[in-house]
């Protein structure tokens, strides 16, 4: 095998082969591929494209440059992927309803990235989680718990991250192809049986338009299903924040208040975690079908047992082991609250969400650079959704900061974020397509 050949392939529009893509990886994975032919690679990926049996190869070749780990569980594997955006915690929720009803969850997650909150950095927001475990853990609360929300070790998919350094720096971050390889080679390293794929649209996430949307859902659920994982994907709304709060403690708080039945059984949070559990249930053959799943969902968790799991989940990666009591007074709080008010009537009509997710990365709620650390506690809270109508001084959100200081640029921000006009918006539906 010869990187240059594979590369000059590449570059002309022809398709490597299975063969070819493997070494591929093992290379980036060893260091035999140089950065400077890992950077051509990428490039000629995303100049010419790749059909769906090349796009196929690539991601079981980058999945295979490291450990897949393998189950001997009396139940399907499921899991999800969300392509980020503003106030989305489902994770959170759906990992420990997956497992009340009957599934096993070894939910690889990632940190906060661009404006959007990090699935790793909510739940260790709670003291004393610790989400880097040894895969001979990760078996072990499959086996006790049924449900992990981890991140991945170094020994998954290298040749991904060798990849997606690459890309950083290369200008070639938003190639579907790559994308769909990145995000797929992780998940099908964690041996999942079902997948389900959450690609956000709107102002809050990465794809701000319906065909944007719709070609990465297709590349996604496409390679997945070619690589022999039953996928469905869900093209969601993001126009607005999926909670109404944005910050890691907070949106937990948002979690714990559905999950002890406090509050918001009957929001978008909820509801988009019973559909999306009710395709995984459905997939795994523990459902009927995607509705009768998800009436398993929303009955696991008005029972009170998901809230009861959730807390064994917290307990098995080092947190307190009464969280589902203690929650409260547990999840830390910032100093300063200051809830921001409407200066003029009217109704919310638009939200910027990217906005309003850098405005809690500023806050300390997420990384400017890599090495920042994250202030669990800040963030935004009380989030006017689209179409509420609101009084002169009526309340926008409320500012969680560390500071005054904090507190005045993030009003600023918050304020920029919203816009109120005299007539009622039309507000977007939650789901805009179903791809199986």
């Amino acid at each position: 095998m010869d990187a240059r050949a594979i590369i000059a392939a590449l570059r002309q529009g022809k398709t490597p082969s299975d063969a070819e893509m493997r070494w591929f990886a093992e290379g980036l994975a060893n260091g035999q591929v140089s950065d400077a032919q890992a950077g051509a690679f990428a490039m000629a990926v995303c100049l010419q494209g790749l059909d769906v049996e090349a796009r196929r190869a690539l991601t079981l070749a980058m999945r295979d440059s490291g450990d897949v780990l393998q189950w001997d569980l009396d139940g399907p594997v499921l899991d999800k992927h969300s392509t980020g955006g503003v106030g989305d915690c489902v994770s959170l929720l759906l990992a420990p309803a997956l497992a009340e009803c009957g599934a096993y969850v070894p939910m690889i997650s990632g940190r906060g990235l661009g404006h959007t909150g990090g699935t790793l950095d909510k739940m260790e927001a709670i003291p004393g989680v610790s989400t880097q475990v040894s895969q001979d853990a990760l078996q072990a609360m499959m086996r006790d718990v049924g449900c992990a929300i981890v991140g991945a070790t170094a020994q998954i998919a290298p040749a991904d991250k060798r990849l997606y350094a690459i890309r950083d720096v290369t200008a070639t971050v938003e190639s579907l192809d790559l994308i769909t390889a990145s995000i797929l080679s992780k998940k099908l390293a964690a041996g999942t049986d079902a997948l389900v794929l959450d690609v956000k649209l709107g102002s809050g996430a990465f794809m701000k338009t319906r065909a944007e949307a719709e070609a990465l859902a297709r590349s996604l659920s496409e390679t997945a299903n070619a690589a022999g994982c039953r996928t469905s994907a869900l093209i969601t709304d993001m126009n607005q924040p999926l909670a109404p709060a944005l910050g890691n403690a907070l949106e937990v708080a948002e979690v714990m208040r559905i999950l002890t039945g406090q509050g918001g059984r009957d929001s978008a949070l909820a509801r988009l975690t019973e559909v999306q559990g009710g395709v995984l249930l459905a997939h795994g053959g523990l459902a009927l079908d995607p509705e009768d799943g998800a009436a398993k969902i929303r009955a696991a968790i008005a029972s009170g047992a998901v809230a009861d799991r959730f807390a064994r989940m917290v307990a098995a990666m080092g947190g307190p082991a009464d969280f589902a009591t203690t929650w409260q007074s547990v999840l830390p709080e910032a100093p300063v609250r200051r809830p921001v008010l409407a200066e003029t009537a009217g109704y919310v009509s638009a939200i910027e969400g990217e906005a309003l997710g850098l405005a809690v990365v500023r806050l300390g709620g997420g990384r400017m650079v890599e090495s920042d650390i994250v202030d669990p506690a800040v963030g935004l809270a009380e989030l006017a959704p689209l179409g509420a109508q609101l009084s002169q001084g009526g309340v926008i959100g409320v500012v969680h900061a560390a500071d005054e200081a904090a507190a005045d640029i993030a009003e600023k921000s918050l304020r920029a974020a919203y816009t109120l006009s005299q007539t009622a918006p039309v507000v977007p539906p939650l789901i805009h397509e179903r791809i199986s």
